[in-house]
């Protein structure tokens, strides 16, 4: 069985890597990764139909914006500064390894409340584009997690 046929049963380690920000202090406590949509439906309902609305799917489809709550260094204000909605390549790694590569930015970046005792925080909210610096149409992309030397099941 390949790795990424076996489900996930803990969400620890999902990271999240902007590609012109590989070393910004920002540390991972969750992660909520893109999903999928097709937009929602087309009503093609008409005054011919006869007891039901009717609707069609759209063509295009889009991932969802993807979030973490950060523990973060302040050293990352400047970095953050200069990469605010940069386009450039995202990737979220999986706990297996499997990553999901995809063009968008950082679209904020929000410090929660400082209180005495606890780790400071931030929500980090990443918009996929989908488009590359030059303005082309690129589809994310996943690949599978790498495979272990000793599988044998390869």
């Amino acid at each position: 069985m390949a790795a990424n046929e076996i489900r996930l049963d803990d969400g620890f380690s999902t990271i999240i890597t902007l590609e012109n920000l590989p070393t910004v202090k920002l540390f991972e406590k969750t992660v909520t990764p893109p999903g999928m949509t097709a937009g929602g439906p087309i009503d093609t309902t008409t005054m011919r139909n006869i007891a039901w609305r009717t609707a069609a799917p759209k063509q295009l489809k889009s991932l969802t914006p993807a979030q973490a709550e950060v523990a973060y260094a302040t050293e990352a204000y400047p970095q953050i500064f200069a990469q605010i909605g940069v386009i450039q390549l995202i990737t979220v790694t999986f706990p297996d390894q499997a990553t999901l590569v995809f063009y968008g930015w950082l679209d904020e970046f929000t410090p929660g409340t400082n209180t005495e005792g606890e780790q400071p925080t931030a929500t980090i909210s990443i918009q996929v584009g989908n488009r590359d610096p030059d303005g082309a149409e690129v589809s994310p992309e996943y690949n599978d997690p790498p495979i272990e030397s000793g599988d044998s099941n390869s």
